[in-house]
């Protein structure tokens, strides 16, 4: 089995429902940015967050935090680097970064864990490792 990439790079382009009033980016879309991030990162390795749940496993947010530097704006194209920075027993660490251009507007990190359907901590599947 082909091994997962550590880092990963996507587009974003800011749509004008994630904005504020003040055509800013909202806050709590970037956690749905790192989302993005950490999906396209497993499908770059040739696997499915699809085909993981199939298989009854579920990887969920036990910790996330953001810091904030600059705003994007509607219409900004963004770029996201995701990259896994630890992998334990059970639990996934990610970094990211977000970037306009050369200019960074956010970091941020979270923490998965590898859970089954009724939520009891599982070992990470090898083929994450």
């Amino acid at each position: 089995m082909p091994a997962l990439p550590t880092e990963h790079e996507i587009e974003i382009r800011v749509r004008y429902q994630e904005t504020d009033a003040m055509g800013v980016l909202h806050h709590a879309n970037y956690l749905t940015y790192f989302e993005m991030g950490r999906i396209e990162l497993l499908r770059a390795g040739g696997f499915s967050y699809r085909e993981m749940e199939a298989t009854g496993l579920l990887m969920v947010v036990v910790k996330v935090e953001v810091k904030y530097r600059l705003p994007a704006r509607y219409d900004d194209l963004l770029r996201l680097r995701t990259t896994v920075t630890k992998v334990s027993a059970a639990k996934v660490e990610h970094a990211y970064e977000l970037l306009r251009g050369e200019d960074l507007l956010a970091q941020g990190a979270s923490t998965l864990a590898c859970v089954d359907r009724s939520g009891v901590v599982q070992r990470i599947p090898d083929w994450m490792r």
